[in-house]
């Protein structure tokens, strides 16, 4: 529900702009997500765009290009033309993936420009039922019993969901296998059919599942219990110190003029 109000209001901050700028958009804007629809960030990237549409009276139109940890995309909005009329929504691997590769074809801090901040997104560890674990402990000790045998599936490599798990398994002392997807659709299906037996995703994109009895929730990384899931228990009671979050943000190209996108 944070993650919605947080839409909303940023439809707010577009309200000024629409009317200081009564020329943009002339005509029907991009906006990239790099993850495959039905995932977390193209929900949010939805909603976005929604709210953009409703403000500006121009077609928001939603471009999904999934790939590498969402460099594909980025890149895309990197070298599109610097008018405004391409953006990308980023996440949390958008600061991660200068440290963790050398070969990105972008500099994130030349050829793109940050617009703003969408939303904050709290991260579930979640598997399926078959799991013979309910919570982090329990997972943790199968994981010690059953090393290197155990898997956990992400929307991609360089994401808050993969690196939270890493930080789990250096914490816990554990060893679980990464599979990495093109975002967060295809990893909850192979969770739901049993073909991997965990998954780290966003939690309110996982939240139907959980209420079905798809998948079952063993933790989610915040800092703290909830407030609007109070039940869920964070990992950080299990494994001190481990905890995590995710962010969703707006880029532009990184020649667009300053004045555009500070109004």
């Amino acid at each position: 529900m944070k993650t919605i109000l947080r839409c909303f209001a940023f439809a707010a901050v577009l309200a000024p702009l629409a009317s200081a700028a009564q020329n943009y958009p002339t005509r029907a804007v991009r906006l990239m997500v790099p993850f495959p629809p039905g995932g977390a960030t193209d929900i949010v990237g939805r909603l976005v765009a929604a709210k953009m549409q409703e403000v500006w009276g121009q077609p928001v139109v939603i471009e999904n290009r999934p790939g590498a940890g969402t460099v594909v995309g980025t890149d895309y909005v990197a070298k599109s033309a610097p008018d405004g009329h391409t953006l990308g929504t980023v996440v949390t691997a958008y600061v991660i993936n200068p440290s963790l590769r050398a070969d990105l074809p972008y500099n994130t801090l030349k050829d793109l420009a940050g617009v703003t901040q969408v939303s904050v997104q709290h991260l579930v560890m979640a598997a399926h039922p078959s799991l013979p674990a309910n919570n982090i402990a329990e997972l943790v000790a199968l994981a010690k019993k059953e090393p290197g045998k155990l898997s956990y599936a992400t929307p991609g490599s360089g994401t808050a969901m993969h690196l939270s798990v890493e930080l789990l398994k250096t914490s816990a002392g554990i060893d679980l296998v990464h599979i990495p997807y093109k975002g967060g659709a295809p990893a909850q299906q192979d969770v739901m059919s049993g073909r991997v037996p965990i998954l780290m995703d966003v939690l309110y994109a996982v939240q139907p599942l959980i209420k079905s009895g798809r998948i079952k929730v063993l933790a989610l990384l915040s800092p703290q219990r909830a407030p609007e899931s109070p039940e869920y228990p964070v990992v950080a009671e299990a494994v001190p110190g481990v905890s995590a979050l995710s962010l969703v943000g707006i880029v532009a190209p990184g020649a667009t003029p300053r004045g555009l996108i500070d109004r």
